[in-house]
């Protein structure tokens, strides 16, 4: 079966098993699953022309909005989280932000923080709003619907505002790693290592797309958001031993990439900072000699992200090759993408590992079944997350 044909057959499985086709079935929505699932369906559409893929893409998003978008039915709270009227809300469905999707309910102002507990528990992740902005992205450059623009804008807007803050007077502001299900006080005040790269990156994807649109509002404007995001991301160290956050850097750079050759982002020393400390993360990961082990010891999911990142590497090479005018001082950029050139095989050693129906039936794959299925579909066909 062809990788397309399996990507194919898994996205059209999940739409079944997870309420999405098959009605009989409730909706079991999982925010940062389903954003690497509207990408999804959106590229088997581009493949197929098929607009039965192109319809499970907006559905999705319309039931990730009505489920995730709304209180909890177990949490003594109803509406939507915004607060806004159904008529409103239905115009402004991001308003609020949107539900992780956990298994239980978030922890209480009064209960202990435990953190063996806490990833079972309902809340709102910074990084999973992101990857929701760029699937409503993703979904506006397919239809030139700008109402996925505006809601990809709004919830910009409620993130930032939420997720930040100011320490002291002139210190260097911080974000929060994990909120409440209302956004009024946060879980885990620790801040995620790649939060505020992940977020200047998708607000300025967000923001050059919006600029020539004059029907989306002045209010939208993410130039202030993108101020405090350089000034949060300044200096910092992104290199990591964590395969799916070496992923996401890897998209990140992609993405940056893709910005930098369109519209003329001086964004050079970042992006070859950024190649360097994925480098340096590539080499740390390999040194543990990480896929040897038997599929009950591995995580899918984490080594999936890891896959779809090294896909970019050609895509970022693609562009050097054109010689895009954008590019200044390539030279060094050109030198870590033949550095990195050297680690995209590991692509295909976790993509046909996972591809073996014997590995999927082991209990670490079953236990994460629609995020590993949806990230292996993603690995299998990458284009549609990848691309803006």
């Amino acid at each position: 079966m062809t990788q397309i044909a399996n990507s194919r057959t898994i996205m059209l499985e999940f739409a079944a098993s997870s309420g999405l086709s098959d009605t009989s079935q409730p909706p079991r929505r999982y925010l940062w699953t389903d954003a690497f699932a509207v990408c999804n369906y959106l590229e088997l559409f581009r493949q197929s022309g098929d607009p039965a893929f192109l319809q499970l893409a907006l559905e999705l998003v319309d039931q990730v909005h009505r489920v995730l978008g709304r209180h909890r039915a177990d949490s003594g709270q109803q509406g939507w989280l915004s607060g806004l009227d159904d008529q409103q809300a239905h115009l402004h469905p991001t308003r609020g932000g949107l539900r992780i999707g956990k298994p239980l309910n978030e922890r209480g102002p009064d209960e202990a923080y435990r953190q063996n507990f806490e990833w079972d528990k309902d809340g709102q992740y910074f990084h999973y709003l992101t990857k929701w902005m760029h699937a409503l992205y993703r979904v506006f450059r397919v239809t030139g619907r700008e109402d996925y623009l505006r809601w990809a804008l709004e919830l910009a807007k409620t993130a930032h505002r939420a997720f930040t803050y100011t320490p002291a007077a002139g210190a260097v502001p911080r974000m929060f790693w994990k909120m409440s299900i209302d956004l009024s006080r946060p879980l885990v005040d620790t801040m995620g290592q790649h939060d505020p790269l992940d977020g200047l990156i998708t607000f300025l994807q967000l923001h050059f797309a919006a600029r020539d649109l004059p029907a989306i509002p002045a209010a939208l404007s993410l130039d202030p958001e993108i101020t405090v995001m350089r000034r949060m991301s300044a200096g910092l160290q992104f290199a990591t031993r964590d395969p799916l956050g070496i992923g996401g850097l890897l998209g990140d750079a992609s993405r940056l990439a893709q910005l930098i050759d369109r519209f003329r982002l001086e964004e050079m020393d970042r992006l070859k900072t950024l190649l360097l400390d994925i480098e340096h993360s590539l080499q740390a990961y390999v040194a543990q000699n990480p896929l040897g082990g038997p599929a009950q010891y591995r995580l899918a999911f984490r080594e999936l992200g890891l896959a779809i990142g090294l896909r970019a590497i050609s895509g970022i090479h693609a562009i050097m090759a054109s010689d895009s005018p954008n590019f200044s001082d390539a030279d060094p950029i050109a030198k870590l993408l033949g550095e990195l050139s050297g680690f995209q095989h590991l692509h295909e050693i976790i993509e046909d590992f996972w591809c073996e129906p014997v590995h999927r039936m082991s209990q670490s794959w079953r236990q994460h079944a629609d995020i590993n299925d949806v990230m292996l579909a993603t690995a299998l066909s990458p284009d549609g997350f990848l691309q803006l």
